[in-house]
């Protein structure tokens, strides 16, 4: 007897990222929610799969949740562990929260794959995040499908699609309080954002943001593609030649520049470092270095951009 329809979409859709990905070790990343439990379910027909569920201690019955999930998946069953974490307050609850939470996955799995539960919907909350927030083209570009070591299966998938496969599953997801909680952006988003943008659209707008995230990531891995060839060509002993990055458009450049400071040691660069680099570049009057974080400094000298560790006389 064929599977009920919802269970065949997200089987399908699990069996092609694996297919993509190739033989290796999979785990599951269960929340108990209907994404990841739809999903769980697909991916323990396809392969040998663990289950891994995080306990994030932030509710008064996290454990029980925790516990509840673990024994639905051994009902399917999938091997199941119960990662318990520590949540911290670096860059707000869901920041930190979703920190721990992929800290403690890839722990508990140091090399294989590791299936997350994002749908589409989800995709389109990000894309929207990342428009609202200024934070460039890679954020817009939503997530990959495939990113080891994880894997989203979902996001060509509608969340009511993995919802339904759960009922023709008999499966009971928990539903997070957390999900309707309007303090938190992703909440606002999509319970009141995203409805008026699909009443004021005509609908379709899910979609529509998701279908853009895919435009933009294969703009993004051209660029990125060209950027690697640019970076052999004028990065020499880690100094970097000025005159053959300044013929290069400036979205080139600053992947070059980003690449390359990174190389160097430097981290948490924003766009308004990349672009103060790059006047080193493109708008040299023979001004002083930029200083970046972590105490580095970036200096422009006989034609070649070099990097200064934290302390030097420079």
């Amino acid at each position: 007897m064929a599977a009920p329809s919802a269970t065949l979409t997200v089987r399908r859709a699990v069996r092609d990222l694996l297919k993509t990905a190739g033989p290796t070790k999979v785990a599951v990343a269960v929340s108990g929610g209907a994404d990841s439990l739809a999903l769980a379910a697909a991916a323990a027909t396809l392969t040998d799969v663990t289950g891994l569920v995080v306990d994030h201690d932030l509710q008064a019955d996290s454990a029980r949740v925790a516990a509840n999930t673990a024994d639905q998946l051994r009902t399917l069953k999938i091997d199941t562990r119960v990662l318990k974490v520590e949540v911290g307050t670096k860059g707000g609850l869901e920041a930190a929260a979703r920190a721990a939470r992929y800290a403690a996955l890839r722990e508990a799995v140091p090399d294989g794959l590791i299936l997350l539960g994002h749908t589409l919907d989800d995709q389109a909350e990000t894309v929207l995040l990342g428009l609202g927030r200024g934070s460039g083209p890679r954020s817009i570009a939503g997530m990959r499908a495939l990113d080891p070591p994880w894997g989203r299966p979902l996001l060509g998938i509608r969340r009511d699609v993995t919802e339904q496969a759960c009922r023709e599953l008999g499966l009971d997801p928990w539903r997070d309080p957390h999900n309707t909680d309007s303090r938190f952006t992703r909440v606002r988003l999509r319970h009141e954002v995203i409805p008026l943008m699909e009443e004021v659209l005509h609908g379709g707008v899910a979609e529509a943001l998701a279908r853009t995230a895919g435009q933009l990531r294969d703009d993004l891995e051209a660029l990125d593609t060209l950027a690697a060839d640019v970076r052999k060509a004028v990065i020499d002993e880690g100094t970097l030649l000025v005159a053959g990055l300044a013929e290069q458009p400036a979205a080139v450049q600053r992947r070059v520049l980003r690449g390359w400071l990174k190389d160097a040691g430097v981290r948490d660069l924003t766009d308004g470092h990349l672009r103060s680099v790059a006047a080193l570049v493109g708008e040299w009057r023979g001004q002083g270095g930029v200083w970046l974080p972590g105490g580095f400094v970036a200096r422009r000298r006989h034609g070649r951009l070099c990097v200064l560790p934290p302390g030097s006389a420079g």
